[in-house]
């Protein structure tokens, strides 16, 4: 979505305190470029469910057996019935997502934005009041109707899509609503993710729920006892989402569980690090300086010191953080485009146009648009005046109000739920979920085109931009 070199964007960052926010301005960056492939998924999914002469193929693709067998045991089963290939993106690629939502949490609340109480508290209540206000008013559109279930529909802010419109405007929007926006977005996530494991889950099995916890409580013992291992926490943790799928309470969830079990300490604190490192480098001030400028085959020797510094920079990242940046790129470039390519595909050339604008289309767009609007604002609105918390650096109610409006961006989690409220097996649910699917793209396309258009005409202009500012 960004149309700026990545050398210019780097160049922005590298301006305004580049140690205290690389980190942040890379996450930003990642999920900004991923929307990219999220938008493009997601109209080819739109064109591919309407061209009639290739539809069927479309719809088909999805219901094919997926299978990962050791004998008579399948791995992808549920219920002792293989998953078909939309489950398996559903079900168990999308508990990928949510683990690394999780590890996402959990390093923000050590040390990112949630881990102070002050600094978090703005963007948690703009995140409360955005997931409450637009379940309230999709129950009272909906009350009463066979799709009142779906409340939980509106309440998400999709990450990619949001910083990707942010991104849009470069360097004219402050780095702390950034920061503030992806905050609340990941609340926003954790909000989603309690949802779906309080009213999501049914006929729980106990005792493979028990199973499931005596496995998490091996991975938290492995954190205890200071194993690093990448392969100990996912091998497990593929245990335990598979024992969840089959108790009942909806496989994500494992995905996000898991992740709190993984440790954030290394294996060597940044100063031992930095000793091991000068030690081995000092091994080749000894050589000859032209034959280190030689590019030739290097020694046994020189092998090993470079073999050195190599497994201590592996050890002095921890396993939180190295799992977060090596599965984001699964994350951001494969899984969740095609989860919207699966998802997004709606039949549209039979249906009456002044139907998406009622019924469960028109709660869900109210829900996103005005509800996550007024959420976001007034919540925010209400913490600043209260003193409770600042307002974001070089921001005004202006740009606040547009950000807020950004929120209604849904998407993804919203997706997400939907297929989770009207997910069942008959025609009805199946037009349920393809009115609310059109709801979430319209609400999200409504609130992030009303978002832009708010920034553009707020943000400073680019002579305005001071150094501070960026």
């Amino acid at each position: 979505m960004s149309t700026k070199p990545k050398n210019q964007v780097d160049a922005e960052v590298n301006d305004s305190e580049p140690h205290l926010f690389y980190a942040a301005a890379q996450a930003l960056r990642r999920h900004a470029t991923g929307g990219n492939l999220l938008i493009l998924a997601t109209i080819l999914a739109l064109i591919i469910a309407n061209i009639p002469a290739i539809n069927s193929y479309y719809f088909n693709f999805w219901t094919q057996p997926v299978r990962l067998q050791i004998g008579e045991f399948n791995i992808f089963s549920h219920a002792g019935h293989p998953m078909d290939l939309i489950a398996f993106i559903n079900d168990c690629l999308m508990a990928v997502f949510f683990f690394t939502v999780g590890l996402e949490i959990k390093r923000e609340m050590l040390v990112g934005e949630l881990s102070s109480f002050r600094k978090a508290l703005l963007p948690i209540m703009g995140a409360c009041g955005g997931m409450a206000v637009p379940v309230i008013i999709y129950y009272l559109l909906s009350n009463g109707t066979d799709y009142a279930n779906g409340a939980a529909i509106p309440m998400a802010t999709d990450i990619a899509f949001s910083l990707g419109v942010l991104t849009m405007l470069g360097a004219r929007v402050p780095l702390s609503m950034k920061i503030f926006l992806t905050t609340l977005a990941v609340v926003d996530d954790l909000g989603g993710i309690i949802v779906i494991a309080a009213f999501y889950s049914t006929h729980i099995e106990p005792m493979l729920l028990v199973y499931g916890a005596g496995f998490l409580v091996l991975l938290l013992l492995g954190s205890w006892l200071s194993i690093k291992s990448k392969i100990f926490y996912l091998g497990i943790g593929a245990v335990v989402w598979f024992l969840f799928l089959n108790s009942g309470i909806h496989p994500t969830i494992a995905g996000v569980l898991v992740a709190f079990c993984v440790p954030a300490t290394p294996v060597f604190a940044p100063k031992k690090y930095v000793q091991i490192i000068r030690k081995a480098i000092s091994h080749f001030h000894n050589e000859d300086d032209e034959k280190l400028d030689e590019r030739t085959i290097l020694d046994k020797e020189q092998l090993n010191y470079l073999k050195e510094i190599e497994s201590a920079s592996d050890k002095v990242i921890s396993p939180l953080q190295e799992l977060e940046d090596s599965l984001h790129p699964l994350v951001n470039y494969f899984i969740i485009p095609l989860f919207a390519f699966a998802n997004a595909g709606i039949f549209l050339l039979e249906t009456d146009p002044a139907s998406m604008f009622e019924g469960i289309s028109l709660a869900v767009i109210a829900g996103l648009v005005l509800g996550k609007f007024l959420g976001i604002l007034s919540f925010s609105w209400l913490t600043v005046k209260s003193r409770l918390a600042p307002m974001p650096s070089h921001c005004n109610w202006k740009m606040m109000a547009s950000v807020s409006m950004l929120g209604g961006i849904g998407f993804t989690v919203s997706m997400f739920i939907a297929t989770l409220s009207f997910g069942a097996n008959n025609e009805h649910a199946h037009l349920l979920l393809d009115h609310a699917k059109l709801g979430i793209l319209i609400g999200s396309v409504v609130a992030g085109a009303l978002g832009y258009w708010m920034l553009k005409v707020t943000l400073p202009k680019e002579g305005e931009i001071t150094h501070e500012h960026k």
